[in-house]
């Protein structure tokens, strides 16, 4: 009897120091993180049959388990990476915001003072001082575009090193995963399936670390590892294998690096951006298709179209040297890329039909063979077939030549460089084009009532090469028609031409009209406009464009559209900001609750302390008994 005591004292003696060496362990890494707490599980010994019954053997610690909740440590791992790609987002597009809305950096400044200078110009056009500071103030807008461009682009590359620092990373998490899963598989298989309660914490805080660097998905599996996929289902680790990711140059746009699987430049598995979901990762790569190219796309569409309306008004013009207007910005030009896997030898160009048609978006041109060409715009996904080019589609003129195979593909970035090649195309005062090209008159030897309009230059381009030549309109006699005669005239002279009041008069470029009662002979004569140095027509048509509707389809002005872009970025930062303040805070919350259940309670653990401890001491006391009962029965025998 005195032997089973012995047993089942020694029994519970070993229970009790393991109950102690766990509570001990618990308490030791109650700031451990990703530590799960541990608790023994006891069982009984098999009794021992005797004819009194069934005589209790003492206890056995089946094993040493992690409270850890499946359930909740998903949510954590889900809310996590949430809250780790709202983060990023935010504090990549608010770069974005603090350089936009800064009033002394943004654009609007700049675009002011370039039409207060304009407006000089138009009330002193012959002052060479207002002329070289409307130069000046065109200088200051341009470096201002330029600048903000450059800023984005320096952004760009920032998000490349951090696509290629955050790639580095995932591959270590997974590297250590992978190398947890055999260490696990050999604890388990080693000694009979037990689990390595402190293994399995380590593996998922690396798994926790992850998913703050791109969202995962874990299976797990039999023999106690995990797989664990990303992306669209794409693996990442596979028992003790990963699957390396690679910080590869995109085929469609050099000046970026995409995310691809493979271990070599020769084994690259192209990966959709987009499918990057969750975590750093895919914050940076939601801010870049997201809101810095469309910031960039905006910016340089705004540089364009005031490019472009700018330059079309002033061609209409005339300068101090008696020459019509030419471009006063340089004019930028639509980016294609070929992408370096197309097998074709065709080329694709893009020029601009109508700027103010423009949308901003970025296209995506694919040939899928015979005559069939598809369009994607990429802001909406908006698709459109063609059987031949060129085509002209929101404003952009498409063209290729031959050559192409089946399969290559094109991106087509319309304004990304707008702003980065703005510049002014005149350093001379003098060719600044602020008076109109043309000069109307009335003969002062008229004696009817009739009066002609100041007129004005078609915008229609090329502009007409007889423009300046003079034309005459004599009225017949009754002064029911007139006679026009002139260069350029189609047909001059042209005689019998009904009058009628204030009816336009289109000739060589230009409309005007006449009103009144014109007498029989009255004549009026349209002509280049000589001597106009004091000539402002055109300079207030050119400042009459600071409000006048001109981009997305004529509604919205030049600093609307600016405006726009502002607002825009300003939304979505503070649509970031409270989300990602409300994600923290469920995450938060779910910790809580996770840790409520698997966190260590300091105060809990000292009572487990001091009951195993009791248990060991009434252990002891058991084993003492068992002694005493020992010695009684060999002095017996010694009797």
């Amino acid at each position: 009897m005195s032997v089973g005591i012995f047993g089942s004292g020694v029994s519970a003696l070993n229970a009790a120091q393991i109950g102690l060496s766990t509570t001990e362990h618990n308490i030791a890494n109650a700031n451990t993180p990703g530590f799960n707490r541990q608790e023994i599980l006891l069982g009984t010994r098999l009794p021992q049959a005797t004819g009194s019954g069934f005589v209790g053997q003492g206890v056995d610690v089946t094993t040493v388990r992690r409270i850890y909740n499946e359930f909740l440590s998903n949510q954590v791992l889900q809310g996590q990476a949430q809250a780790s790609q709202l983060e990023t987002y935010y504090q990549q597009i608010g770069q974005i915001n603090n350089m936009l809305a800064d009033s002394d950096a943004g654009l609007s400044p700049a675009m002011q003072d370039l039409f207060s200078a304009v407006n000089n110009v138009a009330s002193s056009p012959d002052s060479q001082a207002s002329r070289q500071a409307m130069l000046g103030s065109a200088q200051f807008l341009v470096s201002r575009f330029q600048s903000l461009n450059q800023r984005l682009s320096d952004i760009n590359s920032s998000i490349n090193g951090q696509i290629s620092s955050s790639v580095t990373t995932i591959n270590s998490y997974a590297q250590q995963i992978a190398s947890m899963n055999k260490n696990i598989v050999l604890a388990q298989a080693a000694f009979s399936g037990q689990m390595p309660n402190d293994l399995l914490d380590q593996r998922d805080q690396l798994i926790s670390q992850l998913n703050m660097e791109v969202k995962a998905t874990v299976v797990k599996q039999g023999d106690g590892s995990i797989n664990v996929f990303i992306g669209s289902g794409q693996s990442l680790v596979v028992g003790e294998q990963t699957i390396a990711l690679q910080a590869v140059q995109s085929l469609s746009d050099p000046s970026r690096l995409e995310v691809a699987y493979g271990t070599s430049s020769a084994n690259v598995i192209r990966a959709q951006q987009n499918s990057f979901q969750g975590g750093n990762l895919g914050g940076l790569l939601a801010f870049r298709s997201e809101s810095l190219d469309v910031s960039q796309s905006a910016l340089g569409r705004v540089a364009m179209v005031l490019a472009d309306t700018f330059n079309q008004q002033h061609k209409l013009g005339q300068d101090l040297n008696g020459a019509l207007g030419g471009n006063f910005f340089t004019q930028p030009v639509p980016l294609v890329n070929a992408n370096t896997a197309n097998t074709g030898t065709a080329t694709v160009s893009a020029s601009v039909a109508s700027s103010s048609a423009l949308t901003g978006s970025d296209y995506s041109l694919r040939f899928d063979g015979g005559t069939a060409y598809t369009l994607t715009r990429l802001s909406d996904n908006t698709v459109t077939a063609f059987a031949t080019l060129p085509q002209t589609v929101d404003g952009l003129t498409i063209a290729t030549t031959a050559g192409a195979i089946a399969g290559d593909s094109y991106v087509i970035r319309p304004t990304v460089n707008g702003a980065r090649d703005f510049a002014v195309a005149i350093s001379d005062p003098s060719r600044i084009a602020a008076a109109a090209p043309i000069r109307t008159n009335a003969s002062l030897a008229n004696i009817g009532s009739g009066r002609i309009s100041e007129g004005t230059v078609n915008a229609v381009f090329p502009v007409n090469a007889n423009l300046q030549q003079p034309v005459s309109i004599v009225f017949d006699s009754p002064p029911t028609t007139y006679t026009v005669t002139g260069t350029g005239v189609p047909g001059s002279p042209v005689a019998g031409v009904a009058y009628t009041v204030g009816t336009a008069i289109t000739y060589n470029g230009w409309t005007m009209q006449i009103t009144g009662a014109p007498a029989a002979g009255d004549t009026f004569t349209v002509a280049s406009n000589t001597n106009a140095t004091a000539d402002n027509r055109n300079a207030l048509l050119l400042a009459n464009l600071q409000t006048k509707n001109t981009i997305a389809g004529g509604t919205v002005s030049y600093q609307g559209a600016y405006a726009q872009l502002v607002s825009q970025v300003g939304n979505k930062t503070r649509e970031l900001g409270m989300s990602g303040l409300a994600q923290t805070s469920m995450v938060n919350q779910i910790i809580q609750t996770q840790q409520s259940v698997s966190g260590v309670n300091l105060d809990e653990e000292a009572a487990n302390l001091m009951r195993y401890q009791r248990a060991y001491q009434a252990a002891g006391k058991v084993i003492q008994v068992a002694n005493t009962l020992f010695d009684t029965l060999l002095s017996l025998g010694g009797r």
